[in-house]
């Protein structure tokens, strides 16, 4: 309420000064014309004439063809101070002119114009200022709604709008509102103003006025048109922009993916089209634009010919005089205004309501026959809801929930945190949550951040947890220890830590109830045993609390108080270990087939003695780490020195000074410089039109004079309306002007496309670690404002500026003509436009660039909010984050508030010296009455007026677009990323390479950054051709550095790699990463239809597509959807668990069929039924291939050829798996861990 009565309060105060300013400019219009025409005129009409020559069509900037969109109120106020600070001076001139006439009527006149200029002057800019408060004031009220709304979506509205969408609505509509604001009084004044100067011109012309009406009338159906095709063209782009925004952010989160399997040009494909309609539809806005423009300069012209012509054609007597002439212009000119903003404020307003639209659119735990699916309405198999389920947890209990991959696991977690729809039963829950989620999510903040996560820090608790979910010896290996910057995403952390940090978060919380989505599958089987102990596990930390615990894993199950099984989306038994066993049903043969393992070889043995050693060594252990490795030169801030890679994320770059010359070279070439040329010329053309126009008016009206009693010439006459009108119709920015704005549109559209390529084919070929270091919002903001700048903010900044600064230099040319001592006036106010010009742009341009970079955070933490929505729900902290997201807002909103604020200063300090000027001219005048010629100091004192409202706007528009060109720079700073080695080069591998698959690795180094130390520190061996080679080692020994190397995601520091004899540095990227297949750790899937996820260049036929699901054991599953392999996958591949992800990326691998395989954890999400079934699938189809696993799992790698042991990036153990087992060595104490004695005892 509090805030609605601001807004009115704001609202009521705006009108008013509106309309004062508004009454101020329009009632002492016709009465003070009617005065200056009259008295002391006489038959003086020759020196009049030169006054009003020059007056009334230029008074104005809006009569040359700047509209400026920022400032339409503006103009059209100054449209109206302009005339009547005139109309003063034809009682000035009056009194000059009048020999008799007192001395302070002079003084007086003079005074009184200083005056109503600088009160208009204060009026218009108090309006301004509070007019943007309130802009500003919505668009972060309705940033924060969005972002509110994001907060409480259900997951079913959350499937209809991508993050992509969202972040448009915060970028560029939200802006669009805030525009809006200024516009909206336009609607009623603009109408207000055309029928007050219609009465008026009534009583100049009479009736031959409705033959000008008669012409704007017609006029408005073509609008009308304009406006609706513009709505339909504005519409289809916004779709498109949508659409390629969210392209955007899902290569940008996949581009790992997109490396390693070298599916980069595919996806450039896919953006480079949506982009291509993106901009056809520009195009043709632009050339809309260009007619409507072309259409509402013509009118007042068409509106003024038709009106004199009729006027002097209906009747004889009826003879055009200045008095006549001008007074009707100077109303026409005050149509102009308001007719040439109607269709510019509708379309914004269209703008605004489509958008509006799309902005603004909830025991310990008893499920009671509940049902749930992910869709309201929808109540099909397979949809994965969960059927009528009935279940009771005892508070304090340890369940665990386990079944099948896609049985409903994490739809139950889901169930229970609220993100499903309850479509009947009802479950109950009593008590705070804390969850741990499959895939950890984790915030760009620091490592003691993320784990407090908005609690208050309790240091023994703290020190507690992390003891207990083993993360010492991690916080050892990074290089500032709990205070380092961890990157967006967890980016510089591994899989298991990652996990740990989110379990760690958990504990830390202290709540009830802990929902627990499999966190022991990303960590190695000897952390998780301790992990199982220290926290979960009955003597563990959260021994007293509620714990549901989804897991794959069998060995925990006998510890645990109560199994749930779950088989397709119901509950199929459930109770004790004993009791399952007993009851010999789904459990007991699912124990059976891998029971074996539940005696000694589980792979996270049950706790017991003699793995004691292990975990001491656990705690001891001290490895060089994945993290150390991503980090950064040492930050400039926080005089406590930085340590070297605490400080991830680089601070973005603000360019500072002048924009240089050479963006906007760089702009104009991307145009075309030939386009640029003769887009000049255009502009130039209309201006001789201009200045043309008005020397001829002053001629036809001199006629007045020469036929004073005589009948007027028809042939004059005729003569006199055809020039006028023909002049008129090619300045009226008319023909000239149409040429110009459509080949301004053809080539800002071309330079349009130009630049986003550039941008685009460069980030897509930068190497990994640029990526790592930048936040995603940061490049997203790249492709969103700034791309949006150059499409539709920069081709209208080029144009308004031209077109102010052709008008200024006719308008001088013009004075000059006529009073050439004017020229003295000009120069000290050009030195001082000067420097308001250097202080004012400077300022301005600065606070532009800081908006920009106080942007992106809003957009990366809305990313981030975004992802990990879920378990900010689960802990109940939408509250702070929605105070977080203010917060970065508020930042933002001080760079844009002063921006506003400096405007305002500008705009008073250059009125203020506008209004002196006059004023001491207006002096001048009166002072030395009797020796000047009133027409003289009318002349040259009416020019300085206009000149220094154009000033005024020049000064506006080189600052709005050396803002702008802003937008260049930061594109451009992108195109020049240095990029990753070239795609293909010069030498080829040979046809069917590799044909063996035989590795060599040649005293290999690598580092992840030049500032940073080795991760990988001279390794040499030999995988010889089909060999099954297993990689094992702590957390942190190098294992996933060791695959990044083998694509060249980290280029070597020494040594090199040999596949079959070739070199891989020598060849290029592409050909080298066609050539192998990886089966990554986190599986993405990206936007599209199943098929394309699998095969986005095409290469493959559906019978090969379906032949590797049917391998993958998805061929079931898909069969059952309705759209088959043309089923959409949702953002992220959301619709699909993580397990069948896992097995999408494995139908990957097997469509490729490359002579090398590589499995990075790429069972660690799946459940043991379906472990089993990737590795025989592997077995069998990979037998002629060489394949290297990374493995957490011991067991999966027991029966490799041989076993790769790393440890602190060396190598310290390379045999086989038995010779390794009866080495006492690293490797066997692993598998002592892991309860693996023998290698035959594992099932697998």
């Amino acid at each position: 309420d509090a805030r609605r009565f601001c807004l009115c309060r704001d609202s009521g105060v705006l009108f008013c000064f509106w309309a004062l300013s508004l009454l101020c400019g329009i009632l002492p219009f016709q009465s003070l014309l009617r005065r200056a025409l009259q008295v002391g005129f006489g038959r003086k009409l020759c020196v009049e004439l030169l006054i009003f020559k020059f007056v009334p069509v230029s008074s104005c900037p809006i009569c040359s063809p700047c509209v400026d969109l920022e400032h339409p109120t503006r103009v059209c106020l100054s449209r109206v101070r302009v005339s009547w600070t005139t109309l003063l001076f034809r009682l000035l001139i009056a009194f000059v002119s009048d020999e008799e006439s007192f001395v302070w009527q002079g003084y007086l006149y003079a005074i009184l114009l200083f005056l109503t200029a600088l009160i208009q002057s204060l009026c218009l800019q108090q309006y301004f200022s509070l007019c943007f408060q309130l802009g500003t004031n919505v668009r972060a009220s309705l940033i924060a709604a969005i972002y509110k709304k994001a907060l409480t979506m259900s997951s079913t509205t959350r499937k209809e709008s991508t993050v992509g969408e969202t972040v448009n609505l915060m970028s560029a509509d939200a802006q669009r509102f805030m525009d809006m604001t200024n516009f909206v009084h336009q609607l009623w004044s603009s109408p207000l103003q055309i029928i007050l100067s219609i009465v008026f011109l009534w009583g100049e012309l009479g009736p031959s006025v409705l033959a000008g009406i008669a012409v704007m009338v017609l006029l408005i159906p073509i609008n009308g048109f304009l406006v609706a095709k513009a709505k339909t063209i504005q519409v289809k782009n916004m779709k498109n922009k949508d659409e390629r925004m969210k392209m955007m952010s899902e290569i940008l989160n996949g581009i790992k993916i997109l490396k390693l399997f070298a599916w980069e040009p595919s996806f450039e494909k896919r953006v480079n089209e949506i982009r291509a309609r993106e901009l056809k539809n520009l195009v043709n806005f632009s050339y809309l634009q260009s007619i409507s423009i072309f259409v509402f300069t013509c009118a007042p012209f068409l509106v003024s010919l038709a009106s004199f012509a009729v006027y002097v054609l209906v009747d004889e007597n009826n003879i055009l005089d200045a008095q006549k002439a001008f007074t009707a212009i100077s109303l026409f000119n005050v149509l102009r205004f308001p007719m040439a903003m109607l269709p510019l404020v509708l379309s914004s307003l269209v703008q605004v309501t489509l958008r509006g639209g799309s902005l603004l659119t909830g025991s310990a735990v008893r499920f009671s026959e509940a049902t749930f699916a992910w869709e309201q309405d929808v109540l099909l198999p397979q949809l994965s809801c969960l059927c009528s389920i009935t279940l009771d947890i005892v508070p304090g209990s340890l369940v665990a929930v386990v079944g099948a991959v896609g049985s409903g696991k994490s739809s139950l977690v889901s169930a229970m945190l609220g993100e499903m729809e309850n479509v009947k039963g009802h479950i109950n829950i009593q008590g705070s949550l804390a969850y741990v989620p499959q895939q950890a999510w984790i915030q760009n903040a620091t490592l003691k951040d993320n784990i407090l996560f908005g609690s208050e820090l309790d240091e023994a608790r703290y020190q507690q947890v992390i003891k207990a979910c083993a993360l010492l010896p991690d916080l050892a290996l990074l290089p500032a220890g709990d205070q380092t910057e961890i990157g967006e995403k967890g980016i510089n952390l591994s899989g298991g830590q990652k996990q740990r940090v989110s379990l760690a978060r958990a504990v830390y919380s202290n709540a009830d109830i802990y929902i627990l989505d499999d966190p022991l599958s990303a960590v190695d089987a000897h952390v998780g045993k301790y992990l199982f102990e220290h926290v979960l596990g009955p003597k563990g930390l959260l021994q007293n609390k509620t714990r549901i615990l989804v897991t794959h894993s069998i060995s925990f199950l006998p510890q645990v108080d109560n199994i749930v099984v779950l088989v397709a989306g119901a509950v199929s038994e459930h109770g004790s270990y004993s009791t399952l066993l007993a009851n010999r049903g789904a459990f007991a043969q699912f124990l059976n087939t891998y029971g074996s393992q539940e005696e000694n070889a589980s792979e996270k043995n049950t706790p017991g003695t003699g793995n004691t050693g292990g975990l001491r060594r656990l705690e001891g252990l001290c490895v060089l780490s994945k993290n150390s490795t991503n980090s950064l030169e040492k930050a400039q801030e926080e005089p406590p020195k930085k340590l070297k890679g605490q400080q991830l994320i680089e601070k973005e770059t603000v360019e500072t000074g002048k924009v240089k010359f050479s963006m906007y070279l760089r702009y104009l070439r991307a145009v075309g410089l030939w386009y640029s040329f003769w887009v000049a010329m255009g502009y130039v053309a209309q201006y001789v039109a201009f200045v043309g126009t008005n020397l001829w008016l002053s001629a036809w009206t001199d006629d007045a004079q020469h036929y004073l009693n005589q009948t007027y010439p028809v042939e004059q006459r005729d003569l006199r309306i055809g020039v006028f009108g023909a002049l008129g119709v090619s300045q009226g920015e008319p023909l000239f002007l149409l040429f110009a704005t459509i080949l301004s549109a053809q080539g800002a559209v071309r330079a349009s496309r130009v630049m986003h390529q550039q941008l685009l084919s460069n980030i897509l070929r930068v190497p990994m670690s640029f990526f790592d270091t930048t936040p995603t919002g940061r490049i997203v903001n790249r492709f969103a404002k700034d791309i949006f700048t150059i499409d539709e903010t920069i081709p209208m900044s080029f144009r308004s500026w031209l077109s102010c600064f052709m008008a200024i230099i006719s308008t001088l040319l013009m004075i000059c003509l006529a009073t050439p001592f004017f020229a003295l006036v000009i120069i000290p106010l050009s030195i001082f436009y000067y420097f308001v010009l250097r202080f004012y742009v400077s300022t301005s341009r600065q606070l532009r660039r800081l908006d920009s970079v106080t942007r992106s955070p809003i957009y990366s933490h809305f990313g981030e909010t975004v992802s990990g929505l879920s378990v900010i729900r689960a802990y109940g902290h939408q509250e702070r984050f929605l105070q977080q997201n203010e917060n970065t807002m508020d930042i933002n909103q001080k760079t844009v508030y002063s921006w506003i604020i400096s405007n305002r200063w500008l705009a008073i300090r250059l009125e203020f010296v506008g209004s002196l000027v006059v004023f001491f001219s207006a002096l001048l005048a009166v002072i030395s009455k009797g020796t000047l010629e009133g027409g003289i100091v009318g002349l040259s004192v009416s020019s300085a007026l206009n000149v220094t409202q154009t000033l005024n706007w020049l000064v506006r528009t080189s600052s709005e677009l050396e803002t702008n060109i802003v937008a260049v720079e930061r594109v451009y700073e992108y195109t020049k990323v240095k990029n990753e080695a070239p795609w293909v080069t010069e030498k080829r591998p040979p046809r069917g390479w590799p044909s063996k698959g035989e590795i060599q690795f040649v005293d290999y180094k690598v580092r992840y950054r030049p500032e940073l130390e080795l991760v990988l520190q001279g390794i040499t061996c030999n995988i010889g051709s089909t060999e099954k080679v297993g990689v094992v080692g702590r957390t942190g020994a190098g294992k996933s550095s060791l695959t990044n190397c083998l694509f060249r995601v980290l280029e070597a520091a020494g040594g090199s790699i040999f596949i079959d004899e070739v070199d891989i540095a020598t060849i290029g990227l592409h050909d080298l990463r066609q050539n192998l297949t990886i089966i990554p750790q986190d599986p993405v899937l990206f936007t599209g239809t199943l098929r394309m996820n699998l095969d986005p260049f095409d290469q493959y036929t559906d019978e090969e597509v379906w032949k590797a699901l049917e391998l993958a054991h998805l061929k079931t599953y898909v069969q059952t959807l309705p759209e088959g392999l043309l089923h959409l996958v949702s953002e992220g591949g959301e619709n699909l668990s993580v397990g069948q992800r896992q097995l999408v990326c494995l139908a990957r691998a097997l469509l490729r069929k490359a002579k090398i395989l590589i499995l990075d954890e790429a069972t660690a999400a799946v459940d043991l039924e379906t472990d089993h079934l990737i590795q025989t699938t592997i077995r069998s189809e990979f037998a002629d291939c060489t394949v290297l696993t990374i493995a957490h799992r011991l067991h999966t790698i027991m029966d490799s050829n041989r076993v790769l042991v790393l440890q602190a990036g060396r190598i310290v153990e390379y045999d086989s798996p038995e010779e390794l087992l009866q080495k006492q060595g690293v490797f066997s104490s692993m598998a002592k861990d892991a309860g693996i004695t023998a290698t035959e005892s594992t099932p697998l």
